[in-house]
């Protein structure tokens, strides 16, 4: 593979944005009408995930022991789309008939590189697709609770019909009835319980139709779907050190989730809780936070607001607040925000002396209703 000419065509293509998605499901959808139902009725959020995926893909394409991972974990999702083997080949040469379409230099060698790098993704995703083959593709789950915190945020309760096995800070796509095959991925709020209940998190956002449904729609008894947990925003099973956690919006969710492993199953550590909002009445999960610190004397909260200075919480970016109770150069870090919290606070603490090593972030942020490569981020 010409892996510089590879990365300069998709630059040609990239450059002529919308259109590209655009033509590519339209060759997709005419040379191959049976793909059309894995996707939603409405293609005005789908259309730039493929080329935004593949971006990341081609960022990576001469780092196989960073790639392959992702493309498996890619291959066991895609899954609940409905995406079989017989599949691949069809999206294959839509995608490469879309770059030779906006490459005026195209050529048979330009081709043989897309046909060969294109065949190994395809074969490591069918691979780990088929390696987890006996296992669900999705889960039904039932929303037992929903509880509306603020205006635009709620908590639900669902349970899986069948065992869903998930680690502290891994996160789960889900859909529900009322906005079909639209997957959106939230982390749940809590460690694995003996009645397999798990807690989301749920933030309406501005023009995100699957976040709103399910503030202002969900009901008790209402069926979702989940898909298989994904994600590395989880405790390091190797060290025992203390935790720092710093948490922004419906980030607090992954961080809640460990505060809870650390509580069912230690070892035995001292944890700091920093939360982050804009104002006081966006501290949505403040009784129960107020629990657990009750309940776990190694357990410290500490909330912080940003723009509203007669709260009684501390005042400032989260990230200065974090900076003023340290330091924290012994403590593992995780951060889950929105990108420019997540950037601001990492920055700080690594400033401060933190490694790098012993920092782990999420995405949490109405950037891209879809997984990135790298993390999950909510609608």
């Amino acid at each position: 593979m010409d892996i510089p000419a590879m990365r300069a065509s998709f630059a040609k293509a990239a450059a002529h944005g919308d259109q590209v998605p655009l033509w590519f499901y339209s060759h997709l959808f005419l040379t191959h009408p049976e793909t059309r139902e894995m996707f939603p009725v409405s293609m005005a959020t789908q259309r730039d995930r493929l080329f935004a995926a593949l971006g990341e893909v081609m960022s990576r394409v001469d780092d196989l022991d960073a790639l392959v991972p992702i493309l498996q974990q890619l291959g066991r999702d895609h899954r609940k789309f409905g995406a079989l083997a017989a599949h691949y080949p069809a999206v294959g040469a839509s995608l490469l008939a879309t770059l030779e379409h906006f490459d005026d230099e195209w050529d048979d060698e330009l081709a043989a590189s897309w046909t060969e790098a294109y065949g190994l993704i395809a074969e490591v995703m069918v691979g780990a697709a088929d390696e987890v083959a006996e296992q669900p593709a999705w889960w039904e789950a039932e929303v037992v609770a929903h509880e509306r915190r603020t205006l635009d945020v709620a908590v639900l309760q669902v349970r899986p019909r069948a065992p869903l096995e998930h680690l502290p800070g891994q996160a789960v796509s889900l859909e529900i009835d009322q906005r079909p095959r639209l997957w959106r991925w939230y982390s749940p709020a809590n460690a694995p319980r003996p009645d397999g209940v798990l807690e989301l998190h749920v933030k309406a956002r501005d023009g995100g139709p699957v976040s709103s449904a399910l503030v202002r729609l969900t009901q008790v008894g209402d069926v979702m779907r989940l898909g298989p947990p994904v994600g590395h925003l989880t405790l390091d099973t190797e060290s025992d050190r203390d935790l720092l956690l710093v948490a922004g919006g419906t980030g607090l969710a992954p961080l809640k989730a460990l505060v809870d492993q650390v509580a069912r199953h230690g070892p035995a550590r001292r944890v700091d809780l920093f939360v982050g909002a804009r104002t006081e009445d966006a501290f949505y999960d403040r009784a129960d936070l107020r629990r657990l610190e009750q309940e776990h004397p190694w357990l410290t909260v500490t909330p912080a607001v940003s723009q509203e200075k007669g709260s009684p919480a501390e005042h400032g970016d989260i990230g200065d607040v974090v900076l003023r109770h340290g330091p924290w150069n012994s403590r593992d870090v995780y951060v889950a925000g929105n990108p420019a919290m997540i950037e601001d606070t990492v920055t700080r603490l690594i400033h401060s002396g933190v490694p790098m090593a012993r920092i782990r972030t999420e995405v949490f942020a109405p950037s891209r209703p879809s997984p990135t490569l790298d993390g999950k981020v909510t609608e």
